[in-house]
């Protein structure tokens, strides 16, 4: 149970220990009536927003550490933060004490007498729901790493940093849980000043290998220049030089007052208030939306920049013509759907008509708002540079460009990893099967990382996800916060289609015989395919005036006029248009590349989505007659041919595999070497020390189902495990004709489908 109090910020710290004895054992919330007010004036001012993001490792604190910045900004009582986990507010989450879900709260923090509005995303650390990481990325401009003082730089860390700088996204550095550096491990000063400089180098080293070459020493991140902070968030407490050199608070009186033992601690967070140290260093380190968009813009919008639509998505022109991204779906039981995501450019108010611009269609803006948690509050417009709610948006979805008239949409929003593990479901009733399939749209939008293929007929569908953690979370929420009672299938594995070498031209026929088109396939280069997996080349398809991704093609080594010939880049493969001299190409250009997707979604051996490959397009014989080369003779004709292409190409199937890092004490190094071994695994390296044993395999997906629990039996609930990297490679030979004939009898396909 929560009780809400709307408090005046003079009486909030007065009243706030009174309230808190009169109500004790429940939930106390405490929103100020005037954040409202001041929200709505500093909205309007770009220069005095900052967006960001907290991200970081599974259980490094994230959560506990938005909860302090929150209440040191009086959006909550002091006394609950840490542990009422205001921003996980699924039941799901406060029960699993992880954040599943990415969050946003606007907080007013003070600076050397100038108020600055602080739109915040929490966000999740386990990397089953990374994908939520991924669009919180797009959203903001700054990230604080969360990194434990005593974990160091783990896995996600290096996910999450990765997300963040593929959408050129600055980061920050808190080093979290200092204490229990001091309280339990006992460092010395020197020792912890050692463990400090190691993981700042760590965390220059991935920021050095991962950024843009512009950014790889420009945000390297330093303690000096005030970049870095170190303290506890569970004891409400940090650190930064700038801000010990202001205060004259040195780092002997954090030591000494854990070292007096008792509550003598508590003192830190009056001398040195976490929210105040880290909101400091986030309004004079991270940019503000026009700073930020100057340099962001360029990266996710591949539009004409001299265009008015252009200069005003790059100078935050709260002016300009709209332009809003919605990160994430929430379907509200009262309001529908609300969008959540970043205003770019101009304003919304309500009643205003928008264009949706994959959609295709004009919507209206119903209501528009902020975000405190799962609160929205309603304002009469909201303005450029800031995360809002728009409700209004009939059946708009995750990415999509909304604007004041028809506009170049926006690069999709890719998560670095693809879903792997998919199941079946069904409704438990048949009467019940028309609100599963509305469930299961709306669980779509909410979570857009699933891929859910809704079967209307069979009453059976299918919902892939990024792992067997993530499809348990939604099968319990449909259950619980839906209210219906379905049943999952087994896992089953998302293996994907290649090719081993190049084919010849093979051709394709229309079915009236009076057009031909000839194709060929080879893999695709893997320093290219890296580039589209990296975001330096957007997917999507290509637009011919589109000179900066050009570029980015001859500056990865291909040729300038095959970077000319490049038509659209699809699930990480590509086509290229390679005719010359066919007049009407323009005609059926679109339907070829409509064409191409189909196959790249479902390829000829078990209709298992195809990876890596470059279809051209090399010649075509086209009817004079426009009516006789229209979508009923070009589909299937470019399908045939692509498919007879890819038979002649050692068509192979390529199986997801995964690099974990398993860590344990030193004496269960034998058993996990073992049990990655059984499980077709292979040993990538092994590190020991005092603390014991890290050890990094890859393993196929198809023999993990069930590696959390296997783990835990094999080192007594010791071992932890996280996932590094995934990635896909060919199924081993003596497996490829048993997983293809299972996958095509599992689809009920024919000898001839």
């Amino acid at each position: 149970m929560f009780l809400f109090f709307i408090l005046k910020i003079d009486y909030y710290r007065i009243l706030n220990d009174f309230i808190q004895k009169l109500f004790k054992g429940k939930k106390i919330l405490f929103v100020m009536a005037d954040v409202t007010s001041k929200v709505k004036e500093l909205q309007n001012d770009p220069t005095h927003i900052r967006n960001i993001a907290i991200c970081a490792h599974i259980d490094h604190g994230k959560t506990t550490f938005s909860d302090n910045l929150l209440a040191g900004a009086g959006m909550m009582s002091e006394a609950l933060a840490g542990k009422a986990r205001t921003l996980d507010f699924h039941d799901d989450e406060t029960e699993r004490g992880i954040t599943i879900d990415s969050a946003s709260v606007s907080m007013v923090h003070h600076v050397e007498g100038t108020d600055y509005l602080i739109n915040l995303i929490d966000t999740p650390g386990h990397v089953d729901f990374g994908g939520d990481v991924t669009r919180a990325m797009r959203a903001v401009d700054g990230a604080i790493v969360l990194c434990c003082a005593s974990e160091g730089i783990m896995p996600q860390t290096e996910t999450v940093l990765r997300q963040a700088l593929k959408e050129r996204v600055q980061p920050i550095l808190f080093i979290n849980k200092v204490d229990r550096l001091i309280r339990e491990v006992k460092l010395t000063p020197e020792e912890m000043q050692k463990r400090f400089i190691g993981i700042i180098n760590d965390v220059n080293k991935l920021i050095a290998s991962i950024a843009e070459d512009e950014y790889k020493q420009k945000w390297q991140v330093g303690v000096g220049d005030g970049t870095v902070a170190f303290g506890s968030a569970f004891h409400n407490w940090a650190l930064s030089v700038p801000y010990m050199k202001k205060n004259a608070i040195s780092f002997k009186e954090i030591i000494d007052a854990y070292e007096d033992g008792g509550d003598s601690y508590k003192v830190l967070a009056k001398k040195a208030p976490i929210h105040e140290v880290i909101l400091d260093m986030v309004v004079h380190h991270l940019p503000n939306p026009r700073d930020a968009q100057s340099y962001r813009i360029p990266k996710i919008w591949h539009g004409d920049p001299e265009s008015k639509i252009g200069q005003d998505l790059i100078n935050c022109n709260i002016d300009g013509e709209v332009a809003f991204v919605p990160i994430k779906i929430v379907v509200d039981p009262h309001a529908g759907e609300v969008a959540a995501g970043r205003l770019f450019s101009g304003k919304i108010k309500q009643g205003d008509e928008l264009f949706m611009n994959i959609a295709g269609r004009k919507v209206r803006a119903q209501q528009v708002s902020i975000y405190k948690g799962a609160q929205r509050v309603a304002l009469d417009e909201v303005v450029a540079g800031n995360i809002i709610g728009v409700v209004g948006l009939r059946d708009v979805v995750v990415g999509e460009t909304v604007s004041t008239s028809p506009m170049d949409h926006f690069d999709a929003i890719t998560h670095l990893f693809d879903p792997v593990v998919t199941k079946s479901i069904s409704a438990k009733r048949t009467a019940d099967l028309p609100k599963l399939i509305e469930i299961l749209r709306q669980v779509g939008k909410e979570d857009p990382s699933l891929h859910i293929e809704i079967n209307e007929e069979t009453g059976e569908s299918l919902m892939s996800g990024m792992g067997e953690l993530h499809l348990e979370i939604i099968e319990n929420r449909i259950k619980s916060e839906k209210g219906l009672d379905i049943v999952m299938g087994p896992p089953i594995i998302v293996y994907r289609e290649s090719i081993g070498k190049a084919s010849s031209p093979a051709e394709g026929r229309s079915p009236n015989k009076h057009n031909s088109f000839f194709i060929t396939v080879e893999p695709l280069e893997d320093n290219i395919s890296q580039a589209i997996v990296d975001g330096l080349l957007p997917e999507g398809r290509v637009k011919k005036k589109d000179k900066s991704l050009n570029e980015t093609m001859v500056n990865l080594g291909i040729s300038r006029d095959e970077a000319q010939q490049y038509r659209d880049i699809f699930q990480g493969n590509v086509l290229l248009e390679k005719t010359k001299g066919e007049v009407h190409i323009g005609e059926v250009i679109e339907l070829v590349l409509d064409s191409f997707e189909e196959i790249m979604k479902a390829g000829p051996l078990a209709r298992e989505p195809c990876l890596k490959m470059k279809i051209s397009l090399v010649d075509l014989k086209l009817h004079e007659d426009s009516i006789h080369r229209g979508p009923a003779q070009v589909y299937p004709a470019v399908r045939n041919a692509i498919r007879e292409a890819m038979k002649s190409a050692t068509p192979t199937i390529y199986e997801p595999v995964q690099v974990h890092q398993v860590e344990a004490p030193t004496d269960f190094m034998g058993t996990v070497t073992s049990l990655i071994s059984q499980k077709r695994g292979m040993l990538v390296d092994v590190q020991q020390d005092s603390s014991g044993v890290t050890i990094r395999g890859e393993l196929p997906v198809s023999e993990m189902i069930g590696w959390t629990s296997d783990l835990r039996s094999a080192t007594e609930g010791r071992g932890v495990s996280s996932l590094v990297s995934q990635t896909f490679k060919p199924l081993p030979r003596e497996f490829q004709e048993k997983v293809i004939a299972e996958i095509r009898e599992r689809k009920g396909l024919s000898e001839n489908q």
